[in-house]
């Protein structure tokens, strides 16, 4: 394990009350290092704090370990399945629209027909 990947692993699971669902991704390409951690759903909020500034922190330590290491790391919070974030509410909101619009058209035709 590199040491950045380590390091964030170490940093989370102290943030976190489930440390044993932390994962970390490594993945190295032109663009420097990518970490994509994953983490339980209940530990989204710690993990990304305030505005984010949890989140801010922990992308600066690795800043930090990244320079020391000659490498550009980025962090990436994967999202746990049954998010409720606000884009996941987005996209059934999209679906609760489309579903009452096909429902308002079905009876503008039977208004129509009579």
């Amino acid at each position: 394990m590199e040491s950045d990947q380590a390091f964030l692993e170490y940093v989370v699971k102290a943030l976190v009350d489930d440390p044993s669902a932390v994962t970390v991704e490594r993945k190295v390409d032109e663009m420097g290092v990518l970490l994509t951690l994953h983490v339980a759903q209940p530990d989204m909020g710690k993990l990304i704090g305030r505005s984010g500034a949890t989140a801010k922190a922990i992308r600066t330590l690795l800043r930090v370990v990244g320079i020391k290491n000659n490498a550009r790391v980025n962090l990436k919070i994967a999202e746990p399945e049954g998010s409720t974030h606000p884009a996941a509410m987005r996209e059934r909101g999209a679906e609760v629209r489309n579903e009452k619009n096909r429902d308002l058209d079905e009876l503008v035709d039977e208004l129509g027909s009579i």
